[in-house]
């Protein structure tokens, strides 16, 4: 039980979080967000580590600092789409990925999960197909909606770290976070400077910068939560309501953007949600 309210938790934070950058995304270049973002991360983390203790071994550092480069691609996939594309295609589809490749890595791994699990496991399936689905004028074929394919990939990324993140040991407190963190700074900075000779990466000040360090700190603290989560549960019954987080992003984005979210792919939400009550209850 304490697994899934932490999963609740995180996926409110990671909701919240991708929204906001995401929406920094609009008025800047991703990379000057992703800067703000992972050294905001950064810190926050060093904090939460310093703070907890621990025993950690290089191969807990090691794990954390391939999840943090795993994770930082696929944030920078999440937050172009979300900036280009509608909330309602990019949020569901990523996460229902995310939580689809560290369950289908429970199972392969020896997790045996109950059948309420395996149903919701296959609606996210069907889920993902109708979010992904762009809806066609009579006559016309029914085609991929846009940012669906990127979407995927992020989700793949994300829900990869995930996977590395549940490999370290429980003694190595957030240590791997902090890891994460470091490793995905430098892969941002490295990214940005080859960038820096054709666009201007400095963030302005004002609701882009505000919204790149809320997006940080949100982040950080997700994960360093899903590290708890997945230390006190099975993997395939955290990452699936960890994945909530979208309905959060879906949410902010009508509220803010007054997007319009069509019988389709609401019923693909629906779908989702009930898939991740599944798997919660069994």
């Amino acid at each position: 039980m304490i697994g899934v309210l932490l999963g609740l938790v995180v996926a409110a934070a990671f909701g919240s979080g991708d929204f906001a950058g995401g929406r920094a995304s609009r008025s800047t270049s991703t990379a000057a967000v992703l800067i703000v973002a992972s050294a905001c991360s950064v810190a926050g983390a060093g904090v939460v580590a310093f703070l907890v203790d621990a025993e950690v071994t290089a191969a807990d550092l090691g794990f954390g600092a391939l999840a943090g480069v795993l994770n930082v691609g696929g944030l920078a996939l999440l937050y172009r789409g979300l900036a280009r594309n509608a909330a309602r295609v990019v949020a569901p589809v990523t996460a229902a990925v995310a939580s689809l490749v560290p369950v289908g890595w429970g199972l392969a791994t020896g997790e045996r999960p109950g059948a309420l699990v395996l149903a919701g496991i296959a609606l996210e399936v069907v889920a993902v197909v109708l979010l992904a689905r762009e809806p066609a004028a009579p006559g016309e074929r029914i085609g991929v909606a846009d940012g669906a394919a990127p979407a995927v990939l992020a989700g793949a990324l994300l829900g990869s770290s995930l996977v590395l993140f549940a490999q370290t040991g429980e003694a190595s407190g957030q240590w791997p976070v902090l890891a994460a963190r470091l490793a995905a700074l430098v892969v941002v900075a490295c990214g940005a400077a080859g960038l820096a000779r054709t666009q201007v990466l400095r963030l302005p000040r004002g609701e882009a910068r505000r919204l790149a360090v809320l997006a940080g700190l949100l982040d950080v603290a997700a994960t360093s939560l899903l590290l708890v989560a997945v230390r006190r549960d099975l993997l395939v019954v955290v990452a699936p309501i960890a994945a909530l987080g979208p309905a959060f992003t879906v949410l902010l984005a009508r509220v803010w953007d007054q997007e319009h979210i069509d019988r389709v792919r609401q019923a693909g939400l629906g779908l989702a949600l009930v898939g991740l009550v599944l798997v919660a209850a069994g």
